[in-house]
């Protein structure tokens, strides 16, 4: 005889576990610990992307700052420094008008940024070239446009023949008193081209304004030999230009 029983069903539900909401791992040793969530990866690549944008508007921004304070601010001059001079002066070294000559030009004075701008409109008499001419003291530099050649030319700064700012400065007050200065003299400088120049960054933002998409080059002075020997058949021409006591020719001939 086979004997069968039923086993009884308990109604309640089992308690539920306080635990039952944490993840456990089996380890080592028979020891659980909690799973921790992984941490969220640091932003590398929204860091980047700041710092690049912070370099893009540093490259905007400071090129900028150099353009307004060397192209713009230094164009805004005051009016005591802005000079019409017309001088007299003994013309003994052009045979077809020597005797006294009448010299006009524009000046500019640039006290802070030191250097000075000198416009020569077109002479009344022949023997010269309309110019702009720009002494850079810092650089060390004078920049010759020729406005009838259309041309630069660039050679260092003569201090010898080319007043500082300040005495300049000083000099033009005293002669704007008047009408014209005492009857002064002339004295010759030559310059030979020896190259074309085409980097023209390095020559500094005045010089640069003032030659940039022209024709400029180099030229170097010629000594007292030089200027025995040369020859009148080579093609120079020729700008007289006031930045001192006196009247300055400056001549500049293509090669020897």
């Amino acid at each position: 005889m086979v004997k069968i029983t039923f086993q009884s069903v308990s109604a309640q539900k089992p308690e539920k576990d306080q635990d039952a909401d944490k993840i456990t791992v089996p380890q080592a040793h028979g020891r659980l610990v909690p799973l921790m969530k992984p941490r969220k990866p640091f932003p590398t690549g929204l860091c980047c992307l700041a710092i690049s944008l912070v370099i893009f508007t540093l490259g905007l921004v400071l090129p900028s700052i150099y353009i307004y304070r060397y192209y713009f601010m230094s164009q805004q001059i005051p009016e005591d420094s802005l000079f019409h001079c017309r001088v007299i002066y003994e013309d003994s070294v052009y045979a077809p008008l020597r005797g006294r000559q009448e010299l006009e030009e524009n000046v500019s004075i640039y006290l802070e940024e030191n250097y000075e701008q000198i416009s020569i409109p077109v002479p009344h008499f022949g023997g010269s070239d309309p110019a702009d001419i720009v002494h850079d003291f810092q650089r060390g530099l004078t920049a010759y446009y020729d406005i009838a050649l259309d041309k630069c030319y660039i050679t260092e700064l003569n201090t010898t023949a080319v007043m500082p700012p300040r005495s300049l400065w000083e000099l033009l007050v005293n002669v704007k008193r008047g009408t014209y200065l005492p009857q002064t003299y002339i004295v010759q400088e030559e310059m030979v081209v020896t190259g074309r120049l085409r980097n023209m960054r390095q020559l500094g933002p005045f010089i640069h304004r003032l030659c940039f998409g022209k024709e400029t080059y180099r030229l170097r002075r010629r000594n007292q030999r030089q200027r025995i020997e040369r020859r009148e058949t080579k093609k120079c021409h020729r700008i007289r230009h006031f930045e001192n006591t006196f009247v300055v020719e400056t001549i500049i001939c293509d090669r020897f």
